[in-house]
């Protein structure tokens, strides 16, 4: 019976030509950047068109995106996890049509194989409470640079980039090819005077993962152990007299080498490259061109197939600073004393053996 408890079932959306291959699917292939092929056992061909989208959009938006569907594939489409669109299409003769609506309203097509698809990122300054930097204006920046690489499969492999507008990485940027991470640099600044009125102290002290906050009671304040602070914004989270954004602190860093898939090699963390970039809004120059030569350094160095953290490895971090030109900081230093902190000894395979 139909309930309202929980995701409903994904088999009523799919269609027809999924349901009646389901488990049954031959091979599939890239026909061209952002078209996809696949065949079933029983000869049945599904033919998919990526298109690039923007995380934060408009119902106009949507409603165009339904129209364009309800006219080529029979209204299915699905949102990848990357917020691209692909529309489903089981008639070969409405890709060509399709492709063309698209160009012509502005959506790219592309974004399959080896190619940068479009970025996943989380709030920034337009609704996250916390942000060290903004989200969707980075990307923005990033991708009008980039851009040539989603419409075509010129790199040694797929490369994916995240944005995460603070430590608490809501973005998944701890393990794709390159991550933007917004970073604090200064504790929060306390407003003793607004403590006692507006948060809960003990709340407030127990929101803290590093125990750097302390009440006082008498004061019905707190104070902060600056060293011992990870400048999550746990405690701004739960007290708002203790805000945590600071126009010169704040600011990127630029971490490498992430993946999840298994192929090749085991899945990797990323690693930092560049410490601290400086906000620099409208078009964050700095970042922009740090992530540019990254890319450019691994489409001209890394062979065929290689994710960038693999090649990474086989060349050795040495020598990607030495051709990226990234000078090597303290910061690059684990000084981890804990082993069992590590990221080199985190299981991160699907694999277990004991």
């Amino acid at each position: 019976m139909p309930t309202d408890i929980g995701p409903p079932d994904f088999n009523q959306f799919l269609p027809p030509v999924i349901k009646e291959n389901y488990g049954k699917w031959k091979y599939h292939e890239i026909l061209e950047p952002g078209v996809l092929k696949h065949v079933g056992e029983s000869g049945d061909e599904l033919y998919t068109v990526r298109a690039g989208s923007g995380r934060l959009v408009s119902t106009d938006y949507i409603r165009d995106v339904c129209e364009i569907a309800d006219k080529y594939c029979d209204g299915y489409l699905r949102f990848t996890s990357r917020h691209n669109i692909e529309f489903l299409v089981s008639n070969k003769d409405n890709v060509a049509p399709l492709k063309k609506e698209l160009q012509e309203k502005g959506w790219p097509v592309g974004g399959t194989g080896r190619s940068i698809t479009s970025i996943v990122h989380t709030q920034g300054w337009i609704h996250c409470h916390t942000p060290a930097t903004d989200a969707s204006g980075i990307v923005k920046c990033v991708m009008d640079e980039l851009f040539d690489y989603f419409g075509d499969m010129s790199l040694p492999n797929h490369l994916r980039i995240a944005l995460a507008c603070c430590l608490n990485m809501c973005g998944a940027v701890h393990c794709s090819d390159i991550a933007i991470l917004g970073i604090h640099r200064l504790p929060p600044k306390v407003d003793n005077e607004r403590v006692g009125k507006v948060c809960e102290v003990p709340s407030t002290v127990a929101a803290c993962p590093t125990g750097a906050i302390r009440g006082n009671m008498k004061d019905k304040t707190v104070t902060v152990n600056e060293e011992r602070c990870m400048y999550c914004g746990n405690c701004y989270t739960m007290c708002p007299a203790m805000p945590l954004a600071d126009p010169e602190g704040d600011g990127i860093s630029l971490w490498v080498g992430g993946k999840v898939s298994h192929a090749r090699s085991e899945p990797m963390f990323s690693k930092l490259v560049v410490p601290y970039l400086p906000n620099t809004p409208p078009r964050w120059p700095e970042t922009v061109g740090a992530i540019k030569k990254i890319v450019e350094v691994y489409a001209a160095n890394a062979r065929k197939y290689e994710r960038v953290g693999e090649w990474c490895e086989r060349i050795g971090w040495e020598k990607f600073f030495e051709l990226t030109e990234f000078p090597f900081l303290p910061q690059h230093i684990d000084d981890f004393s804990d082993g069992r902190v590590s990221n080199y000894s985190f299981r991160t395979a699907a694999t277990f053996k004991f």
